[in-house]
């Protein structure tokens, strides 16, 4: 459980705000030849889809009065397998991807891409794993049963 803790001390918005700070930097500083297609149209539903979809999870948190603190897992009193959970056993980390999707969309450096496929190792290595291990431990085969049920991102 300690060293659980250690991996779950940084928030996953705060992770979020810093690849979104760095891709800023990599695009107003290391600026690439090469600009990805910008488009306006896609990168604003990417962030509106995003912002929706942590509405919609964190809404499906509150209605069955178990936290939202991703840096204490071990507080939910139940699993919450219903609304978008049935499709993803992370949707607020799906939604923040989707935000840093738009993101790149965006700024248009394909730089970025690197920085939003490092995003998804380092919430995966240092969120989700640690919090599913401790979900295993508290919610034992029902959770095992909902993790063959429902696939960890999409």
């Amino acid at each position: 459980l300690a060293n659980n803790f250690i991996k779950l001390v940084i928030p996953p918005y705060i992770f979020g705000l810093l690849f979104f700070a760095a891709m800023w930097w990599l695009n107003s500083y290391c600026l690439c030849w090469l600009l990805l297609y910008r488009s306006k149209v896609v990168a604003t539903l990417a962030i509106v889809t995003g912002l929706t979809i942590n509405v919609i999870a964190i809404i499906s948190f509150i209605k069955t009065k178990t936290t939202i603190n991703p840096r204490s897992p071990q507080n939910p009193h139940q699993l919450v397998p219903t609304g978008l959970y049935r499709f993803s056993r992370n949707p607020m980390y799906l939604g923040l991807f989707c935000l840093l999707l738009g993101s790149v969309i965006c700024l248009g450096n394909p730089l970025n891409i690197f920085l939003l496929l490092i995003f998804l190792v380092v919430i995966t290595l240092f969120q989700i794993r640690p919090e599913e291990k401790i979900l295993n431990k508290k919610f034992g085969d029902t959770y095992q049963h909902y993790c063959r049920q429902v696939r960890s991102w999409l």
